[in-house]
């Protein structure tokens, strides 16, 4: 019975990971309401929250991969520690996550 217990459990692992979503789907489904498809930030969450424009190249420069890994995973606050972008580490592998600040870099124009 340990023995069918254990491989059920491997099994179940195995589907999770092979399940990973693709980074424009993660994009859409967690961060386009706020930031928009494009990454612009023209939507009305995004407006409130004066989330920044991902499309542009110039503000991109001001962030490493690693500050976005972090923002992604961990959340971001506002200066009086409101929480302005809810945290993905219990949504997203770091891996899903590396990716998505991947495909964040895409939207620069």
């Amino acid at each position: 019975m340990k023995i069918i217990a254990s491989i059920a459990a491997a099994l179940t692992v195995a589907a999770c990971a092979a399940y990973a979503a693709e980074p424009a789907d993660n994009w859409t489904h967690m961060c386009a309401s706020c930031h928009g498809k494009d990454g612009a930030g023209h939507t009305k969450a995004g407006k409130k929250l004066d989330v920044k424009d991902l499309t542009d190249a110039a503000y991109q420069k001001t962030f490493k991969d690693d500050d976005a890994f972090g923002a992604l995973k961990s959340g971001m606050k506002t200066a009086d520690g409101a929480e302005k972008m809810k945290p993905f580490s219990d949504k997203l592998s770091d891996d899903e996550i590396k990716a998505l600040v991947s495909y964040v870099r895409t939207l620069a124009k």
